[in-house]
């Protein structure tokens, strides 16, 4: 019985050294687990896995790295996070220990100077971290990649965000509210995580446009908000979706911004087939559209059009580009049949704002 599998963690976490330094928490004999968690504000507003110290102890098994080693230093309040600390919340997440690598890949793309993970709280605008999943981990893990890829149904799609996540709010205290102060949120902000769909793909992967190996797993984090379709359903000729999808990009955040925010399209395998049909790789793509996401800055001038917001009248008379050089990141995801793409629209760019960031993914 004592190799068990139902009871192994249990003997374990009873009667060794797990090395968890973690403050106990105990609850009540008569009181309700997920409600204490309530109570104590631990959760996104989802019930919430109880993180006992064999779950926690198993969910440590994910890693080669100790329970004790600094992860990185979480906003808004700037704590110091131990992988320990990772582990608690990625069990009360839902996550598997497999998971982990990726959970902590994630956590320390967000908490960077370029991400900005701070400001993104702060700002009223409802964007949160994308992650996006490359590599061969994205299968042995069993993302998603394909039917219903930016929705519910996938566990290590969805626990994964969740669990950054919660380390923001329970380990650096980015609880809505207080630092959080979102006019009105979004799903990215409980969890917008997925794997790019690489094998029904004929480009390079957004990893290797990011400057990796194909076979380096790589999460990328980007800052946006809430998906929204771009349907095409006649198109059948590549120049035509590129209008299309050139059309959906120009309104992106607001049709009255040029190059302060940065974009996220998700090609879906419908739409990408009009351009492996024509033989187009991922730099014609991009060379082609960045051809029609050009704007004439009279058209969005303060007060053009009767709208008052917009450019300075001391930029009229110039031709500007929707988004700056690499601020619009492609990927291919989604289901085999459905002629629609989404579109992710970003936040603030450069030092004021945030930038998309990307890191591998260690054991």
């Amino acid at each position: 019985m004592t190799v068990d599998p139902g009871r192994i963690d249990e003997l374990r976490a009873r009667f060794s050294d797990s090395g968890l330094s973690s403050r106990r928490v105990e609850v009540g004999a008569l009181e309700d687990e997920a409600e204490a968690m309530f109570d104590r504000g631990w959760t996104d507003g989802l019930p919430v896995v109880a993180p006992t110290k064999a779950r926690v102890a198993r969910m440590l098994d994910g890693t080669t790295r100790s329970p004790g080693d600094i992860v990185t230093l979480v906003p808004p309040s700037l704590v110091e996070c131990t992988i320990e600390k990772v582990a608690v919340n990625a069990v009360m997440a839902g996550c598997r220990p497999e998971y982990l690598p990726v959970v902590l890949a994630a956590l320390e793309t967000i908490c960077t100077d370029e991400f900005n993970m701070h400001g993104v709280l702060a700002t009223t605008m409802g964007v949160g971290p994308v992650f996006v999943v490359n590599g061969p981990i994205t299968q042995q893990i069993g993302m998603n990649a394909g039917i219903n890829v930016l929705g519910h149904g996938n566990r290590a799609n969805l626990t994964i965000g969740r669990a950054v996540q919660l380390v923001i709010r329970n380990v650096g205290g980015g609880q809505p509210g207080g630092i959080d102060r979102a006019t009105h949120g979004s799903p990215a902000k409980l969890s917008f995580c997925f794997a790019e769909d690489e094998g029904g793909s004929p480009w390079t992967t957004l990893a290797e446009d990011r400057g990796f190996d194909r076979s380096t797993n790589v999460v990328t984090a980007f800052c946006g908000e809430a998906p929204r379709i771009l349907v095409d359903q006649k198109s059948r000729s590549a120049d035509s979706l590129l209008r299309s999808l050139a059309s959906g990009l120009l309104s992106a955040v607001s049709p009255r911004t040029v190059l302060a925010m940065d974009g996220l399209l998700v090609i879906s395998p419908e739409h990408m087939a009009r351009f492996r049909d024509a033989g187009w790789d991922r730099a014609r793509f991009m060379d082609e559209l960045g051809a029609y996401l050009m704007v004439e800055s009279d058209e969005i001038l303060v007060g053009a059009g009767g709208i008052e917001e917009g450019l300075p009248e001391s930029m009229g008379g110039l031709t500007l580009p929707k988004f700056r050089p690499g601020g619009l990141l492609v990927v291919h995801a989604g289901g085999p049949a459905g002629l629609f793409s989404a579109i992710v629209g970003g936040w603030l760019n450069g030092p004021m704002g945030s930038d998309p960031t990307s890191r591998e993914i260690t054991p």
